[in-house]
């Protein structure tokens, strides 16, 4: 015969409480003791009692469940789509946003269904997702300044947070990072090592975080007498820091500093400095941004900045979830500061 599943009871029992305490600690109701909620987190242990979901959201009105959603301004086709899952899930950084965000979920039993928004008619069903209760918020991150979605979600009363700030403005919380301080950092380390003609690979220049880099960049090596940068626009991707390069290289061969908006884009500029003779730090030195995997997989290991991604996308997640619970009404903003890494490749 098989053994019957433990019941709210059997936990009560177990835990030497009332039935109405066990189900007030499984549905998540604040008012109980926090030496009672862990007796009967014990206890639930003990026993293997699981709550039934579908009764559980009855009670709550929550699915436990956020969308996490990646989304853009494009209005793509089938193709286009495809390829454009295909570039998030090759790039560290979503890697990094997932690993932060899952870290904070899975302790507090959520979960993350994962969408992509790149046509009107896929921000429609995201919309459409979430107001029919199939998750209780949306994480959003988002490629495009002109992305629309933040704005349907705050026009729709929904619960959402934003990484990075949202190139419109809009009532939503969001997580970012001081990225004119990151440019500033990676400046003032190339003058350091004696660097004096410097130029930058930047970042796709519709992209907030990379003009708020190359500004920041730019201001420093201005207040250091090199009022003028020579910049070579990349697409955050190795190949793109390929061609960024071999265009600064060829307009400016006695180049002996280099920055570069995010570190695959440096892997793809060390690769072409190589080809063309240059050492890395010896003749040209590289910085870095993001402090991703890539990193330290280069040869040489990139001095970059670092962005606390996985830090940025569990706060995220932590402002969504007090969002959704009602103990964060009005919409904040969370900035973090970035960090240099000193490897050896400046």
């Amino acid at each position: 015969m098989s053994r019957q599943a433990p019941t709210l009871e059997d936990v009560a029992r177990e835990a030497g409480v009332s039935r109405a305490t066990v189900s007030r600690v499984v549905n998540g109701v604040r008012n109980v003791d926090p030496a009672i909620q862990d007796l009967v987190r014990r206890a639930i242990e003990r026993t293997g009692y699981a709550p039934n979901q579908a009764a559980r959201q009855l009670v709550t009105r929550r699915t436990t469940t956020v969308a996490l959603v990646v989304s853009g301004a494009g209005d793509a086709t089938d193709t286009e789509q495809n390829a454009f899952a295909t570039r998030v899930f090759a790039d560290p950084f979503f890697g990094r946003v997932v690993g932060g965000v899952v870290g904070h979920l899975r302790p507090r039993r959520m979960h993350p269904v994962l969408m992509f928004a790149e046509t009107p008619e896929a921000r429609q069903e995201v919309v459409a997702y979430l107001r029919q209760g199939g998750a209780d918020g949306a994480l959003v991150v988002s490629t495009h300044p002109d992305d629309p979605l933040p704005a349907l979600l705050a026009g729709a009363g929904l619960p959402a947070v934003l990484f990075a700030r949202p190139g419109r403005p809009v009532p939503l919380s969001y997580v970012d990072l001081a990225h004119r301080d990151g440019g500033r950092l990676a400046a003032e380390h190339l003058l350091e090592r004696g660097c004096r003609r410097i130029a930058t690979v930047a970042g796709p220049l519709a992209v907030a975080a990379s003009q708020e880099r190359l500004a920041g960049f730019r201001d420093t090596l201005a207040r250091h007498g090199h009022p003028y940068v020579p910049v070579a626009e990349g697409g955050f991707t190795v190949d793109s820091g390929m061609a960024a390069m071999t265009s600064l290289l060829a307009e400016h061969p006695d180049t002996d500093g280099v920055f570069t908006a995010n570190d695959l884009m440096a892997q793809g500029a060390v690769q072409v400095l190589r080809d063309h003779g240059r050492r890395v730090p010896q003749d040209v030195a590289v910085v870095g941004f993001d402090d991703s995997s890539v990193a330290v997989t280069c040869r040489p290991r990139l001095t970059t900045v670092r962005q606390p991604v996985e830090e940025m996308a569990a706060t995220m997640a932590r402002l969504l979830d007090d969002h959704i619970k009602g103990a964060r009404v009005e919409p904040t903003s969370v900035v973090f500061d970035p960090e240099l890494v000193v490897r050896e490749s400046a």
